[in-house]
């Protein structure tokens, strides 16, 4: 009975995967070159490699990960704890990191596992994932204060690299990397400054958001730096749209700005429903921006003007400072902080 099709009674019995045996005697090779193929090519002629390798794809051949991670009590996996979707947000820019940096992780042969949170037992993924040796290293992206994540895999000595800063611990010495929001905010502000407007308001996160009062400190200072009053026209609310909405109703009412730089893309759609709702129209009456260029701000009838994380050069970014600490290399620096850029559309 041959490997590759067997029938009983007319249906096909499920064919046995090809192994590295099947693929040595095809090729005429020993199991050891068949595996230096696979794991070490350079140690290979490139005339048997090519061999091989043909042979492989002719096969079908798959190496047994499993296998292979027990051997070298590795397993190529990169824990990243995702948390549940968060409803009245038009906020998707996790979801364009997870996208790039599975993009990332592949290139240099890793995979990304993803994982639930649970904000009550924040390290209870990661204690599990951990004593299993499931994964090589972790993403951490909860850098929020008070975050208990960075400080536990730091004493557990995992390696890990976080995407944001450590803004609660000035002595923390952990890697990471994160997007300079003050200087995002900047843009968007020196943006409607050259635009003409003076009266630019700003709504945010709460003050104990220390990513939202880094991107409000961009605006603070470059309307400042322009002898610009800020008096009356900031506001602080919930990320979600209803709150941006609001907070525009009472600005206008109040301060009479003739432009918004928001905190975020929800903050923004909430402005953008109070100037529909008072036919008002974005970047002709009131000029609105927001922050992290979501698919929203690409899809909205105008457009909106929006600051774009730079989230694949992040993932990029992570993954190469993870191959040198898994590899046990020296880490040049233990901060990276990148340049946001402004996708300029007609809200503004």
């Amino acid at each position: 009975m041959g490997r590759s099709d067997s029938r009983v009674g007319g249906s096909q019995l499920p064919v046995t995967p090809p192994t590295l045996a099947d693929v040595a005697e095809r090729a005429g090779v020993s199991r050891q070159t068949v595996s230096n193929a696979v794991n070490n090519p350079d140690l290979l002629r490139p005339d048997t490699l090519e061999r091989v390798r043909q042979t492989i794809a002719e096969l079908g051949y798959s190496p047994n990960r499993a296998a292979r991670n027990l051997r070298t009590r590795t397993s190529s996996l990169i824990g990243l704890r995702f948390a549940p979707a968060q409803e009245g947000t038009a906020n998707a820019a996790m979801d364009r990191f997870v996208h790039s940096l599975v993009e990332a992780s592949e290139e240099v042969g890793y995979h990304v596992l993803l994982f639930p949170g649970d904000d009550e037992d924040p390290i209870g993924g990661y204690d599990n994932l951990l004593r299993s040796t499931a994964v090589d290293a972790f993403v951490v992206t909860d850098t929020y204060l008070g975050n208990p994540q960075a400080s536990w895999l730091t004493d557990q000595r995992a390696p890990f690299v976080a995407f944001g800063r450590p803004w609660d611990d000035e002595e923390a010495r952990h890697v990471w990397v994160d997007v300079d929001g003050a200087a995002g905010t900047r843009l968007a502000t020196q943006h409607l400054i050259d635009r003409g407007h003076t009266r630019i308001a700003w709504i945010g996160w709460r003050k104990d958001s220390p990513i939202g009062e880094d991107r409000r400190s961009g605006w603070l200072k470059t309307m400042h730096a322009h002898g610009l009053s800020t008096t009356g026209l900031a506001s602080r609310v919930e990320d979600v749209v209803h709150s941006g909405a609001e907070a525009a109703a009472v600005l206008l009412d109040e301060s009479a700005p003739t432009a918004f730089v928001c905190a975020s893309d929800t903050l923004a759609m909430g402005v953008l429903h109070t100037l529909w709702i008072r036919q008002l129209a974005p970047g002709r009456d009131i000029a609105v921006v927001g922050f992290d260029d979501s698919q929203v701000a690409q899809v909205f009838p105008v457009g909106l003007t929006s600051v774009r994380q730079p989230l694949e050069d992040v993932a990029v970014e992570i993954v190469n400072t993870l191959r040198l600490l898994l590899t046990h290399q020296p880490v040049d620096t233990w901060g990276v902080l990148l340049e946001p850029t402004l996708a300029i559309r007609e809200s503004s």
